[in-house]
């Protein structure tokens, strides 16, 4: 799947520089609109992320997500601050199709667990970082864990699906981290790694499926116009 992606912020579409919340801009102040205009351009993937959420592991965007939800047909992701199963049941009981699990993943594997036995591949974990290293609390914090330890202990606990950032590539329109994309789908043949961070042009996702990522999400270059929706079609046809 090619994945727009929505980034709320006080119930706004806005999108961060490197995981910045002091460098936010703007993309539409009617998130749902933009959704619409994804529908309509022949797309039905959305990656929707609660920002105020990720700092603070309270659903502060929910009652757009709910807007979003009933106005969007196709598949919709959901991540940001989702840290108990109480959280998770009210977006499957919401018709999200998958959550993201960030923070949560590095700091109690347990629920974890106990999520991916309940509610199974609805389960992704956000693996995000910065120099090969694990961030947590809305990329606030940065640990000493490594992608590759978080994977493969999510993968043994039955998680299949891997939102994997290169925070220092998001936002920037540099392209993404080709070596560190390929090194991880290659040493984990099981996980189905997707990309999100850096993707400035439409070559990015031929470069990326030539290393064998099939699922992209693309937020700051659309939101620039590098790429537009139609191009993004005509790339899943």
């Amino acid at each position: 799947m090619i994945i727009p992606a929505i980034d709320l912020l006080d119930g706004q579409s806005v999108r961060l520089l490197k995981g910045d919340f002091n460098a936010v801009t703007k993309i539409n102040l009617n998130p749902v609109a933009q959704a619409q205009e994804i529908n309509r351009a022949g797309l039905s993937a959305l990656h929707v992320v609660d920002l105020n959420g990720s700092k603070d592991g309270a659903a502060r965007n929910f009652e757009t997500i709910l807007a979003l939800r009933k106005e969007f047909v196709g598949f919709m992701e959901v991540g940001g601050g989702i840290r108990t199963l109480e959280q998770i049941e009210t977006y499957y009981s919401a018709g999200i199709d998958r959550v993201i699990l960030g923070s949560v993943a590095l700091k109690n594997p347990v629920l974890v667990k106990e999520a991916v036995a309940k509610y199974g591949d609805f389960i992704a974990v956000g693996i995000d970082g910065d120099n090969g290293r694990v961030a947590t609390e809305g990329w606030l914090d940065q640990s000493d864990v490594t992608f590759e330890a978080l994977l493969d202990a999510m993968l043994t606990i039955g998680v299949k699906n891997f939102i994997v950032t290169d925070v220092a590539r998001d936002g920037t329109l540099q392209g993404p981290n080709l070596s560190m994309l390929s090194e991880l789908q290659h040493q984990f043949s099981k996980a189905n790694i997707i990309a999100s961070g850096g993707i400035a042009q439409v070559s990015d996702l031929a470069d990326l499926r030539d290393i064998g990522i099939q699922d992209v999400i693309v937020g700051k270059a659309l939101a620039t116009g590098n790429i537009k929706l139609a191009e993004l079609v005509e790339m899943e046809d």
